[in-house]
């Protein structure tokens, strides 16, 4: 079953960190929205790490990148009143407007969005 990535899911199996085999697991079919990915490859260059490799590689075990269309633009941007007291970033919002786009339940290892009365599944990698 495809699934919605969030930049903390896929940060946490690039460092190995709990939660890295469930994120694995999950790879083949997940989406990810291009602004997620762009968070996922920032906090990559911040510990310095090679980059050169990770979106084709993603892409050669199933990930699937997903622009950011004006749709979700502005379903994140309704969001943010809902979400503000909980600290999302426009990412966050970003990732679960995707997740409502397409129905899908969001992989993140953010413990705080299982608080969310979201209408869509949040599954936690740790």
């Amino acid at each position: 079953m495809s699934q919605i990535l969030d930049a903390s899911a896929l940060l946490a199996f690039l460092h190995g960190e709990p939660g890295a085999r469930v994120v694995e697991e999950a790879l083949d079919g997940a989406l990810i929205s291009a602004v997620n990915w762009a968070e996922v490859v920032q906090k990559s260059l911040e510990r310095q790490a090679d980059i050169s490799w990770m979106r084709e590689g993603f892409s050669k075990v199933g990930v699937v990148f997903e622009p950011f269309t004006p749709v979700q633009a502005e379903t994140a941007a309704h969001l943010w009143s809902r979400a503000r007291h909980h600290g999302l970033s426009l990412a966050d919002r970003a990732c679960i407007a995707l997740a409502m786009d397409r129905q899908l339940p969001i992989l993140t290892a953010d413990r705080v969005w299982g608080e969310l009365a979201l209408p869509v599944e949040i599954r936690l990698v740790r």
